[in-house]
């Protein structure tokens, strides 16, 4: 069933007030679901590589428990490695053939960390732990049937169109900071950045997070100089790209610095990721396929990252909302705002969700019953396109990850 609904008021980017947040790369909640994704992507091609065919797995429950660190001016050193736990569901044999499902787990993930945290070396600073077990035999028997494959959940999936100036600055931003361009001209930061972005009006404030390493920082009054010196990049590299958008765009970083304390008043680290000792990290906390955590929007609850990309309608339906809005008020056009809702029902086909929910918000002298009419054979596409959607998201060709 599709059912279309007119939204009114303001849309997001005309209310008085929006927050948007973004967690970067280094961030501990955004490691372990990019670790967990990492996983079932390697896994997928394994058993298509064995069987022809992805198997039942979930790597959707893990957990990045912070490790401790001595931080130092000229350099500290970790005391206790970080530990990541991997959990859930695997298919640990098949057709009488072992699957190396450990080796596989915890090699993809010291892999992922080399390649993604510059200071970070996996063999002395991480352990993995691998928490995984068979599968429910309901949910294993889904692989098992004929014709398309069932929803192995009931769910909904949430998502919107386009994105407000407030979502792309704040994304844009952590982006900018993670950048290869910006490592190169600054070193000397990590990369655990998390943005919070609030819009007041046409007013835009960020508050940036971001550690200094201390390799780099021989004593407090150069902590602050560098630390002047990322927010003049800012100014110089980033700000011009936004400034047009709003009346005024403030960005502050660091904000618990405090002069005349030491180590004590400073964010320094020693790895680049506050799971070095600060923070611990869990799968589903970083935000949803968007990429964003945004509060003033409708979002799913559930974290598409590990979830198998056969059947798992918490990873499939979520990705396709997202695709199916953007197309929606992309391709349909007389909206100003597109929201997109897509509920399963168990054991189900896939391509025949429980319900469809478009809700819009009308451009002036655009007719709802037109939109509808339009959007029907794009709906419809996208629903019998699952399949190859399910394929792109297995292989790693299609990003789950902004």
């Amino acid at each position: 069933m599709v059912v279309f609904e007119a939204l009114k008021g303001p849309p997001v980017a005309e209310q008085a007030v929006e927050i948007v947040e973004r967690k970067g790369l280094g961030h501990p909640d955004v490691i372990t679901d990019r670790v967990v994704e990492a996983v079932s992507v390697a896994l997928s091609r394994e058993y298509l590589r064995r069987f022809g065919t992805v198997l039942h797995h979930n790597i959707d429950k893990g957990l990045l428990v912070a490790g401790r660190a001595q931080k130092a001016f000229g350099g500290g050193r970790l005391l206790r490695p970080m530990e990541l736990v991997v959990g859930d569901r695997a298919t640990f044999q098949a057709e009488r053939e072992r699957v190396p499902v450990r080796e596989i787990v915890v090699e993809t993930a010291r892999q992922w960390f080399l390649r993604n945290l510059r200071f970070v070396e996996p063999e002395r600073h991480l352990k993995v732990r691998v928490a995984l077990a068979p599968g429910a035999a309901q949910l294993v028997d889904i692989f098992r049937r004929g014709g398309p494959p069932g929803a192995n959940d009931t769910s909904c999936a949430a998502a919107h169109w386009p994105p407000t100036d407030t979502e792309q600055a704040v994304l844009a931003l952590e982006q900018f900071l993670n950048s290869r361009a910006f490592k190169a001209r600054l070193p000397e930061t990590g990369e655990d950045v998390k943005v919070m972005g609030l819009r007041q009006g046409r007013r835009l404030h960020l508050v940036v997070a971001m550690p200094l390493l201390d390799r780099f920082i021989r004593s407090e009054a150069q902590y602050f100089a560098l630390k002047e010196m990322v927010l003049q990049d800012i100014v110089r590299h980033f700000v011009p790209r936004f400034r047009d958008r709003f009346e005024a765009l403030e960005v502050e970083l660091n904000a618990l610095d405090a002069r005349g304390r030491g180590l004590e008043g400073i964010y320094l680290s020693v790895l680049g990721t506050s799971a070095e000792d600060a923070d611990s990290g869990q799968v589903g906390r970083a935000g949803r396929a968007g990429g964003l955590i945004t509060p003033m929007r409708p979002m799913s609850l559930e974290a598409p990252s590990g979830k198998n990309p056969v059947s798992h309608v918490g990873k499939l339906y979520n990705v396709l909302a997202q695709r199916l809005a953007r197309q929606l008020y992309e391709k349909v056009g007389g909206m100003k705002e597109t929201q997109v809702f897509i509920l399963s029902r168990i054991g189900a086909p896939l391509g025949r969700p429980l319900m469809v929910s478009v809700k819009v918000m009308l451009q002036r002298g655009a007719s709802l019953r037109q939109i509808q009419r339009r959007a029907q054979p794009l709906l419809e596409q996208a629903l019998q396109g699952l399949p190859s959607l399910g394929k792109a998201l297995a292989t790693g060709r299609l990003k789950l990850f902004t």
